[in-house]
C-alpha cells in the first residue's frame, strides 16, 4: 500500500476512536489562554501560533516526529486560497492543534460573531458542567386540592409523546428502547390505575405550567424552528406530531395541546375527564398519582446538537438557569450558561447570548469562545462533557451534516472524518468542530461566516467546507 493509503487508513482509524483517545487527553486548566493574542488587522491572519494552553487537551501523539507536527506555516500554506473565496463574505475563524492548544491560524478569532446554531455548544457544555449527565426530566400528574381533581406537571421535558411507541421517530429514524421519551400513553395508564384503585373514574383536569418564569415566545418571534418555550408540552409542541420536517408547524398553547392529549388518553383507559382542562398550581407536597421520565441529559445533549433542535435546546438552557440559581427563562439562561463556560476557563470576552437555541440574531460569540468550547468538552478532567463531542454530527452521515461535504462540493474528502455543529441564520454560516488530518492529528476548527441578508446559503456552505475538507486533507507541518 502507498504512503497515502496508509496515510487514509490511520487517519480513520483515529477518526474512528476519537471519542477513546480524547478520553485519555490532559486537563483543560486555562482553555482560554490560548486566544491572549490581539487578533490580526481585518483580513490578515495571525502571524505566528499563541502560546500552549497549559494542560492543554492533549491526546496521544499518533507519532513523536517532528515533521508531522502542524504549525501555523503549514496551516496558512493549505488554506490560504480557499480563504479568500468571496462567498465566504466576512469570515472569522480560529484553527487549533488539539494536542497542544496551539492556535495554529486564525482572523478575527477574538472577535465576537452572530453564532447562530453553534450556540449550543455553550448550552451543551453548561449543562452537563451543571447537571449530572444521567438525569432525567419528569413530568407528573399529582391529587389536586379538591376530591375529584389531578393535575399534570411539566418538568420541562419537550420529547414527551402522546405517540405510539412504534411511531416514534428522531430524524426519520425509530428510536431505540434505550433512548425512547416519556410516554404519555405510560402515564396515563399509571394515572388511571391509582384513579380506579381509590374507585374514582370522573375527575377535573388542571395543569401545571409554572416552572419557567418570562416571555413563552422566542424574541425573533420564530413560529416553526422552535415552540413557545413551556415547561408542560407533548412532540415538541408540533401540529402534526409524526412531522419529521425541518421546520414544523407549531401549536400556539403547547402546554394546553398537552392536557387535551391527556385527556384523551384517559379516556381510553377508562377515566372520564369532566369539562376543559384548566391551568392550575399543584401543591409541592400533592400526592403523586404517575410519573414519567425523559431520556437522560447526555441523550437529550446529544439529539440536540446531532439535529440541531432548538426545542429541545430551550429547555435545557432552562435546565441550566435552575441548576445555577438563575430565573428558568431567556434573560436567565443566557446568563447562567455565559457564567458556567467562563468558570470552566473558555473566554467568554464578547460573548453575549439572548437565548439557548442559536435562533437570536442578537446572539454574539467570538470563534475563540467556540474552540474553547470544544477543547474544554474533550479534556480528561471533564468526562462529563464528552456527550458534547459525540453529539456532533458527522460529515456526510448524521444530523445537519447529512447532507454536506458531498463529492459535487469538492470537500468530500472530509466525509466521515469531521464532526462538526453547524448555525445558519439569513446571511450567517457557521461550523465548529473537530476534524482529523492527512498525519492523524486531531485539529479544532471554528468558522463564522457572514453574507448578505437573504443570500442563498449554498456558496458559502461549500466555501467552509472545502476549508474544513482542505484541513482533514493536509499535514499542515
Amino acid at each position: 500500500m502507498n504512503g497515502a493509503g496508509v496515510g487514509r487508513l490511520r487517519r480513520c482509524a483515529v477518526a474512528g476512536v476519537l471519542g477513546a483517545a480524547l478520553a485519555t487527553s490532559g486537563p483543560a486548566a486555562g482553555v482560554g489562554r490560548a486566544f491572549a493574542a490581539p487578533s490580526p488587522a481585518p483580513g490578515q491572519s495571525s502571524a505566528k501560533a499563541a502560546e500552549p494552553l497549559p494542560g492543554a487537551v492533549v491526546l496521544a501523539p499518533v507519532t513523536d516526529s517532528a515533521d508531522t507536527l502542524p504549525t501555523t506555516q503549514g496551516v496558512q500554506q493549505a488554506l490560504g486560497p480557499l480563504l479568500q473565496d468571496k462567498a465566504l463574505g466576512t469570515l472569522n475563524f480560529a484553527v487549533t492543534d488539539a494536542a497542544t492548544g496551539r492556535l495554529l491560524l486564525g482572523s478575527g478569532e477574538n472577535t465576537p460573531a452572530t453564532p447562530a446554531s453553534t450556540t449550543k455548544l455553550a448550552t451543551s457544555v453548561a449543562a452537563l458542567e451543571l447537571i449530572p449527565a444521567d438525569r432525567r426530566i419528569e413530568t407528573r400528574v399529582v391529587a389536586g386540592a379538591a376530591p375529584g381533581e389531578i393535575v399534570l406537571v411539566g418538568g420541562g421535558d419537550p420529547t414527551l409523546t402522546a405517540l405510539p411507541a412504534d411511531q416514534v421517530q428522531v430524524g426519520g429514524l425509530p428510536v431505540d428502547p434505550d433512548n425512547a421519551p416519556a410516554s404519555m400513553t405510560d402515564l396515563a395508564a399509571q394515572t388511571a390505575a391509582a384513579l380506579k384503585a381509590a374507585g374514582v373514574t370522573t375527575v377535573k383536569l388542571g395543569y401545571d405550567a409554572s416552572l419557567y418564569t418570562g416571555p413563552v415566545r422566542h424574541m425573533e418571534n420564530d413560529d416553526y424552528n422552535v415552540a413557545p418555550v413551556t415547561p408542560l408540552m407533548v412532540d415538541e409542541g408540533k401540529v402534526e406530531p409524526r412531522s419529521q420536517a425541518e421546520a414544523p408547524a407549531r401549536v400556539l398553547d403547547p402546554a394546553g395541546q398537552a392536557a387535551d392529549a391527556f385527556t384523551a388518553l384517559l379516556k381510553a383507559q377508562g377515566i372520564t375527564v369532566q369539562g376543559r382542562p384548566a391551568a392550575a398550581t399543584a401543591a409541592a407536597d400533592a400526592r403523586t398519582l404517575g410519573t414519567v421520565r425523559s431520556p437522560t441529559l447526555t441523550r437529550l445533549v446529544e439529539r440536540l446538537l446531532t439535529h440541531s433542535d432548538n426545542t429541545i435546546a430551550e429547555a435545557v438552557a432552562r435546565l441550566v438557569a435552575i441548576a445555577a440559581h438563575r430565573s428558568p427563562s431567556f434573560e436567565g439562561a443566557g446568563a447562567a450558561v455565559t457564567e458556567t463556560v467562563a468558570k470552566l476557563g473558555v473566554p467568554t470576552t464578547g460573548v453575549l447570548l439572548n437565548d439557548g437555541s442559536g435562533l437570536s440574531t442578537a446572539n454574539l460569540i467570538p470563534p475563540a469562545t467556540l474552540v474553547g468550547l470544544l477543547s474544554v468538552a474533550a479534556a480528561a478532567d471533564h468526562p462529563e462533557l464528552r456527550p458534547v463531542l459525540t453529539g456532533l454530527p458527522i460529515a456526510g452521515f448524521t444530523g445537519t451534516l447529512l447532507g454536506r461535504f458531498g463529492a459535487r462540493s469538492g470537500a468530500g474528502e472530509a466525509s466521515g472524518i469531521v464532526r462538526a455543529k453547524t448555525g445558519t441564520l439569513s446571511g450567517v454560516n457557521t461550523l465548529a468542530g473537530t476534524v482529523v488530518d492527512a498525519d492523524g492529528r486531531v485539529l479544532v476548527f471554528a468558522l463564522m461566516t457572514r453574507t448578505a441578508a437573504g443570500a442563498d446559503p449554498t456558496p458559502s456552505r461549500i466555501a467552509v467546507d472545502r476549508i474544513v475538507a482542505r484541513l482533514a486533507a493536509c499535514g499542515c507541518h
